[in-house]
């Protein structure tokens, strides 16, 4: 009887034990800027060398879907904190810049959202950020630092308040200077006009000027210029710099041996906290250009500096692993490791090498809602806990995150705001199949591009996304790595090759989950009149102004087959409708396969299409 209670006593304080490190891990979240599902060999490549990445696959789990909230840095992180919509938390943007550019914004993360930082700092969490955060800084001073990682949970912060520029690296050109050359033609122009005609209608006496006017606006105009090259030209002294805590401790920023600084900086952080648990987010500054690597890796990969970066950031995070071993912290230790967007593929230095990432098959890169530029590396390694070598291939996000950790440090989620994130958990121990995400809705900025559709009923997604541009929506296609430009704004002939590009390799795209590994071709789509859309439209709104996206999509499945008394070809099949949140179904909205939207202000056909991964 004694033996017996023993036992039982035992095994309560075991399961105790087993409870307290499953409810209160360690956290370590490794983000890489800009890097490619491709660039990896856990995700298939062969030329780049990822050992210790590749091992996180190995000892935990691979998600094979794993979607990021946003195409462009600024939005996808503040995703990633909050487990909301960028749209949601203000941090995605109504103009065509997505990013914040300067330290001196007065803006970023808002301080009433909630990040998981802040919920495991309340738990009794050691918090630090690493690395990059481009989230705002300061509000109405320039310290208040209300934007700060410091206002954000975070007890300890190391790295740059705003992101790598190519500014930032002497002999890597800029990101401003194409920008800014557009930008003065115009002014330039009209105001050289204007002085011109000012001299001529005062010399032939048409009009008369004073000489001191004509002094005062040549005056304003040359110190206009000076200090706007004053500016650019000090850009890496006032933009570019280093950080600990509320210090600026390096001014302008050194490339030299960063990344082993950074890694430094994590090992010592860990150190400091074996026995607290802690949250630790290492947000790497490489793949984002400007590209640098140490003497260490400098021209040893196969793929030029690029090549070198991947494989730098690939040591450092197997110098945390290293130290997570030492401190016999494995087993309590969740590691994830993720990019905050894909690769900005059309990426090319001001001395023509190429300087952007591998997608894998997928089309698009960075800044764009193709698949490439959103479908981003997903690994989770908890020994003991989620499954190992196991392969998820059901749709996750960067948002799952903050429900997934707020749950494992028994916090609750924030009850008074909508959280898109879903938690991780039951799919990572495989308790449950099927993933959460019914739909996944993707912004380019305030801009819906596209959405992913995965049906309870059925075991593929379908990602329905615009093959053509029109006036009114902006899409991502710009070779730029800060904006979404609208159609008409693109050259004719670099949005031609942009197209006769995708549309070469949109057959690489697909397989389906469901054991076909060929490549899936979307149906041709013939246009329907615009008078039979709002047939259609019409029965579906049965007199109301506006109608749900589920009520909807109900309706029009419920209409397959139904054919319109003018219509000359067989009946649509109505597969999916994705609208804009919270707008209500129109005209203009009204997305179905077989089907155009029509709008007033089309200048661009639009096609929509699906195809199954």
């Amino acid at each position: 009887m004694r033996l017996l209670l023993l036992l039982i006593i035992c095994q309560c304080a075991i399961n105790s034990i087993k409870t307290h490190s499953v409810s209160k891990p360690n956290m370590i979240l490794l983000m890489a800027d800009d890097l490619g599902i491709g660039d990896l060999g856990c995700y298939g490549n062969r030329t780049l060398r990822t050992p210790n990445i590749d091992r996180l696959a190995e000892e935990g789990v691979t998600l094979t879907q794993h979607i990021a909230a946003s195409p462009l840095c600024t939005p996808s992180r503040a995703a990633f904190l909050t487990g909301r919509y960028p749209i949601r938390s203000g941090m995605a943007a109504f103009s065509r810049v997505g990013v914040f550019l300067f330290s001196a914004s007065s803006g970023g993360l808002s301080s009433e959202e909630i990040t998981f930082s802040k919920l495991l700092k309340q738990k009794g969490y050691a918090t630090a950020l690493i690395g990059k955060w481009h989230l705002g800084m300061n509000c109405e001073s320039s310290n208040d630092f209300c934007h700060h990682p410091l206002s954000h949970g975070f007890d300890y912060f190391y790295g740059l308040p705003v992101t790598n520029f190519r500014d930032c690296k002497p002999g890597q050109g800029s990101v401003f200077l194409k920008g800014v050359q557009k930008g003065l033609v115009i002014p330039v122009q009209i105001a050289g006009i204007a002085l011109v005609s000012l001299a001529i209608v005062q010399f032939i006496g048409l009009l008369k000027v004073p000489f001191q006017a004509l002094g005062y606006f040549l005056l304003i105009i040359t110190v206009s210029l000076v200090v706007l090259i004053f500016f650019f030209y000090h850009f890496r002294h006032l933009n570019c710099f280093l950080m600990r805590d509320h210090q600026i401790i390096q001014q302008p920023l050194s490339y030299e041996n960063l990344t082993q600084r950074l890694t430094k900086e994590a090992i010592q952080f860990i150190g400091r906290n074996t026995d607290t648990p802690f949250l630790l987010v290492l947000s790497y500054l490489h793949v984002h250009t400007a590209l640098y690597a140490s003497e260490n890796f400098k021209g040893k990969s196969k793929h030029g500096l690029y090549g070198d970066a991947v494989e730098e950031m690939d040591w450092s995070v197997g110098q945390i692993l290293d130290v997570v071993e030492k401190h016999n912290l494995r087993d309590k230790t969740l590691v994830y490791f993720t990019s905050d967007q894909g690769a900005h593929v059309e990426e090319i230095s001001s001395a023509g090498e190429v300087h952007g990432g591998y997608n894998g098959i997928y089309k698009g890169g960075k800044s764009t809602n193709w698949e490439g530029g959103i479908r981003v590396p997903g690994l989770l390694r908890w020994p003991g806990v989620v499954q190992a070598g196991a392969y998820i291939d059901e749709p996750t996000s960067n948002m799952d995150l903050f429900p997934t950790i707020v749950k494992l440090v028994d916090a609750q989620l924030p009850s008074d705001r909508i959280i898109d994130g879903h938690d991780l958990l039951p799919l990572l121990q495989g308790k449950v199949t099927r993933s959460k995400h019914e739909f996944l809705f993707h912004y380019c900025n305030a801009y819906l591009n596209a959405v992913r559709w995965h049906p309870g009923n059925r075991h593929n997604v379908s990602h329905t996304v615009q093959e053509e541009l029109y006036q009114g929506n902006y899409v991502a296609v710009e070779v730029s790595c800060l904006t979404c430009f609208s159609a008409e704004e693109r050259e004719p002939n670099t949005l031609e090759s942009f197209r006769r590009l995708e549309n070469h390799r949109t057959v690489e795209m697909g397989r389906d989950l469901q054991g076909s590994s060929g490549p899936t071709k979307p149906s041709h789509l013939e246009p329907i009149p615009k008078n039979q859309v709002q047939w259609y439209l019409n029965i579906c709104k049965d007199g109301e102004s506006t109608i749900s996206l589920g009520n909807l999509h109900q309706c029009l499945v419920t209409l397959t087959g139904k054919k319109h008394p003018d219509a000359k070809r067989e009946p649509p099949v109505f597969h999916f409708v994705p609208a804009a949140l919270s707008l209500g179904i129109t005209e203009r909205s009204l997305y179905v396969l077989h089907i155009y939207s029509y709008t007033q202000k089309c200048t661009f056909k639009r096609q929509i299409y699906t195809h199954n991964y």
